[in-house]
């Protein structure tokens, strides 16, 4: 049985940029501890998720770079992978997107953020293409917040292009005068968290969501079993790592590949 182990960094909104980079570092070292292959971080943890107006300062650059080195360095000493939300610069443009680097510390590639919510047209260019990378025996592909939720296609994208494991960091605030979960996807909640498990179960591959620990948020960090079976949540609104073991496996990719491409043309016959 090939196993992996991975690890959701469910941390608090970081309080500057900086603090991003500190804590995503004592993260890495936390989760490299606790025997994790991959850790994966919330969508734009470093410096911050901007788009709903969090104080977050402009994004420059040479700043993102340095982030983006100091956090590359300490997955090499540490020897984890890690899966980084953050920002870049693309033809001076600011995508979303998140760094995935080597457990050596070499930086293994980009995965932008192709499908924008439309309250992030104003700050951001979308992004083309989706990746699959590997580390050991795993290979997984990464969809980013609103494009997980509202189109499933771009997870079957990567499970059709050999993902056992599609990651899914996102960012939810706060929300104090909403519905307060206390298990994961209740009936009362909004749809999200049950999305997360549909999206598993469409595509018969494991599906993880991470997103900042925030008191009153509507989602938390969470595994979902290939069979859309819920494997495991970090309580919501607690900071810490949630860690598991993923038995690859079940990511037999069957349903994602028993699609048929005349599929959309078959209505009404």
């Amino acid at each position: 049985m090939s196993t992996a182990r991975i690890a959701l960094a469910n941390l608090p909104f970081p309080e500057s940029p900086d603090a991003a980079v500190a804590a995503t570092k004592a993260a890495i070292v936390g989760a490299a501890d606790a025997g994790a292959d991959l850790v994966c971080f919330p969508e734009c943890f470093v410096p911050g998720y901007r788009a709903l107006g969090a104080p977050v300062p402009p994004a420059d650059a040479a700043w993102l770079e340095n982030a983006h080195t100091q956090v590359a360095h300490a997955a090499g000493v540490a020897g984890i992978a890690v899966a980084l939300g953050t920002e870049r610069f693309v033809a001076g443009a600011l995508r979303i997107t998140v760094l995935v680097i080597g457990p050596d510390g070499s930086r293994l590639g980009w995965q932008d953020k192709v499908q924008l919510d439309p309250s992030e047209d104003h700050l951001y260019e979308p992004g083309a293409g989706r990746q699959v990378f590997t580390v050991g025996d795993l290979s997984f592909g990464i969809v980013i917040c609103h494009e997980g939720w509202r189109y499933p296609e771009t997870v079957r994208a990567a499970v059709l292009a050999g993902a056992q494991l599609v990651l899914h960091p996102h960012f939810a605030p706060s929300e104090p005068e909403g519905f307060q979960p206390e298990g994961y996807a209740e009936a009362g909640n909004s749809f999200h968290e049950a999305a997360v498990r549909c999206r598993a179960a469409e595509n018969t591959a494991w599906f993880a969501t991470v997103n900042c620990a925030a008191e009153g948020a509507p989602t938390t960090s969470a595994v979902a079993r290939p069979d859309g079976s819920l494997l495991a949540f970090q309580p919501h609104g607690l900071a810490g790592l949630l860690v598991c073991d993923l038995d690859l496996s079940e990511a037999t990719r069957e349903l994602a590949l028993r699609l048929r491409e005349s599929s959309q043309g078959d209505r009404g016959k």
